[in-house]
């Protein structure tokens, strides 16, 4: 397969899964022919919140309500959710369609800017990859994005594209970090990036910075292909992954490395 339509749904989570649930459905409705359709992190609950009660397994209610959703539909859905661990949770990636349930924990927790997600959750461990038609996807959350080696790391392991879930949370200069960030992973593994984030809140009156918007999809060259604006928004991008292997014969810098992580 040389091409594929991913579709990317910028929405602004609540604090109640069911209803959080309902955006789903209605984003997958919305995809327009799409194979994937990307949500954002904490799609399952926003931030701001204890997120010890609306935690589950991957086997639990709410993850299997979204296969449900991706079965029904045939499409792959990939959308943030919360797991148990312990006496706290795994901030959980759920990839989720026939023949697919899995989900990655997320490796780098924000422990920066103030913020301490640490306290509350476990790290993950492993990168994660799946084929959908023969083509391998990695997948990675928010401050994840701060990480070139992890992206290298999909890409070694075969991937020619990285879906992002993320709450970008506001700030000065932040918008301009996440565009840059995003179109430098994709330089970094010459691999697109399709990155969704939840919409900016301000007009729900949310207190919690759980979203600036602005979610951007970056080809393997770093250039922009898509980016959404700071509302509630979606899109649907074809990647053309013959542009994967031109990029990685004339940019080769997976080939080129010297330094690897042992």
């Amino acid at each position: 397969m040389t091409a594929m339509r991913i579709a990317v749904s910028q929405i602004s989570s609540t604090t109640d899964p069911r209803s959080n649930l309902e955006l789903v459905r209605d984003a997958v409705r919305r995809a327009e022919g799409a194979r994937v359709v990307v949500l954002p992190e904490a799609t399952m609950c926003r931030f701001g919140v204890p997120l010890g009660p609306v935690a589950e397994p991957l086997d639990g209610p709410w993850a299997s309500a979204v296969h449900e959703i991706a079965v029904q539909h045939d499409v792959v859905v990939v959308a943030g959710m919360f797991t148990p661990s312990g006496d706290r949770v795994a901030n959980t990636l759920l990839v989720t369609g026939p023949d697919l349930h899995v989900g990655y924990d997320k490796i780098h927790l924000f422990d920066a800017f103030g913020f301490q997600e640490s306290r509350t959750v476990v790290h993950g461990e492993s990168p994660v990859v799946f084929e959908v038609d023969g083509v391998t996807l990695g997948v990675a959350t928010c401050y994840d994005i701060r990480f070139p080696e992890l992206f290298r790391a999909l890409a070694d392991l075969g991937a020619s594209a990285v879906l992002v879930g993320a709450s970008w949370g506001a700030g000065a200069g932040k918008k301009d970090q996440w565009e840059l960030l995003v179109r430098a992973r994709a330089l970094d593994c010459t691999s697109y990036v399709v990155a969704c984030g939840q919409a900016y809140p301000g007009d729900l009156g949310v207190v919690a910075p759980t979203g600036i918007g602005f979610s951007t999809v970056a080809d393997p060259f770093g250039k922009v292909v898509a980016q959404l604006p700071e509302q509630v928004s979606d899109t649907v991008v074809d990647l053309d992954f013959d542009v994967v292997a031109r990029a990685r014969e004339v940019l080769p810098v997976l080939a080129n490395r010297r330094l690897t992580s042992s």
